[in-house]
């Protein structure tokens, strides 16, 4: 007789859905819903149980018969949406966590893709699954070890992007502060209780600083850039960068720009697929720009790299005019008009530039160990899930002192 477990207080039961099923395999947190109501007893799930993706949005098929491991929640109840099947191992023979990996390597995506049909969504034949062939170590223990190291890659990759996760909360808040209060002499970030404050067309600022119009403030170097019908006519390859509103686009013969600008994003269909600040950037040296880019040098007593910050951090979409279907135009009548609050003194401008400087360089660093864990992972899983390195040695006990 089923047991049923009745879901009456809080958010009800944990609700395991497709879209906690990360891409090539893995659990995500985001996607979890909660079901409120009765669940027997053979719907509730185990944390450390191993499901896979049933169906699948993607185009790809990256996600169709992706494994993931059902986490601990603390004590609540979880169960799971049609989308998954439970993968229930004869523990015998095969280590439970190795299985997981195994079920995300190349071979076996390709057997799932092959057996998954459907036009929009994507349906895994799930009578077909048992019929997968897995090469695997007789060694439940040799198993047992592949596992193991490869969950402490997992877990140092789950280590850094909660980092930085951290980093980006932390970089978040204090550029809050920072580019609305400022950073006094002292090195301290300004407050009303403690500082002087004045009304200003974009809100409260600090009496140190002032309000200008970007056309006071930058000068707009427009005639250095290099159209792109110019391309046509050049040997391509060269050993200066080209550059449009979201990079480098090529590399050419010769330079027309020398010094450092900050490049915003012109017009086209950019605005549609990039952020104003995803088309933002600052570059320095001897290099070409093209017609969709503006391309500006702060003036006076402004930086070139706090007009940098003003991009990033500053919504101007507003101040897009249409052009035709689907394209936008920021033209530089409206730059020029554009507000931008700044310190009157280029030495505070600086030292909110090393703080923000400061958080950038943390964040690079970690996203780059981020994409070394990955990559040791990938081909840490290549060696060992196909036996091309064996982790045998590893399970050899040494002999006592002495023996």
């Amino acid at each position: 007789m089923g047991v049923k477990f009745e879901m009456s207080a809080g958010e009800g039961a944990v609700f395991i859905t497709i879209k906690c099923v990360s891409k090539a395999g893995g659990f995500k947190r985001e996607g979890i819903k909660y079901f409120k109501g009765s669940i027997a007893a053979s719907q509730v799930l185990q944390p450390g149980e191993l499901l896979i993706a049933n169906t699948d949005l993607t185009r790809a098929g990256d996600i169709v018969g992706c494994p993931m491991v059902v986490p601990i929640m603390s004590g609540e109840i979880i169960t799971m949406s049609m989308d998954l099947s439970k993968v229930v191992e004869d523990d015998a023979k095969i280590d439970r966590d190795f299985l997981y990996y195994k079920l995300m390597t190349d071979s076996v995506r390709r057997f799932m893709k092959d057996h998954a049909s459907g036009s929009t969504v994507l349906h895994l034949q799930t009578r077909a699954v048992p019929d997968l062939e897995l090469e695997i170590p007789t060694s439940k223990p040799e198993q047992t070890k592949i596992a193991e190291i490869l969950s402490t890659v997992d877990r140092a990759i789950e280590q850094t992007e909660a980092l930085i996760a951290k980093q980006q909360r932390i970089k978040t808040g204090l550029m809050q502060d920072i580019l609305t209060r400022g950073i006094d002499e002292h090195g301290n970030i300004r407050s009303e209780q403690t500082h002087k404050f004045k009304d200003s067309p974009l809100g409260r600022i600090p009496v140190e600083w002032e309000v200008k119009r970007l056309g006071e403030s930058s000068e707009v170097c427009n005639s250095f850039r290099k159209p792109i019908a110019a391309l046509v006519r050049e040997n391509m390859k060269g050993d200066y960068p080209y550059y449009g509103p979201t990079g480098i686009l090529d590399y050419i013969h010769e330079y027309r720009v020398d010094g450092k600008f900050v490049l915003i994003g012109e017009d086209g269909d950019h605005f549609l697929k990039f952020k104003t600040q995803e088309m933002t950037l600052l570059v320095e040296g001897k290099y070409n720009v093209n017609n969709h880019a503006h391309i500006l040098r702060g003036k006076g007593n402004v930086l070139t790299e706090w007009l940098l910050l003003f991009f990033l951090h500053r919504d101007i979409t507003l101040h897009l005019t249409r052009q035709g279907a689907g394209r936008f135009k920021l033209n530089k009548t409206a730059l020029l008009e554009l507000l931008l609050s700044v310190p009157k003194e280029s030495a505070e401008q600086d030292r909110i530039l090393k703080v923000m400087n400061t958080l950038r360089q943390n964040q690079i660093s970690s996203i780059e160990n981020l994409a070394k864990l990955r990559s040791l992972k990938s081909a840490l899983m290549q060696d060992l899930l196909s036996g091309k390195k064996r982790v045998t040695p590893l399970l050899t006990k040494p002999q006592e002192a002495g023996a």
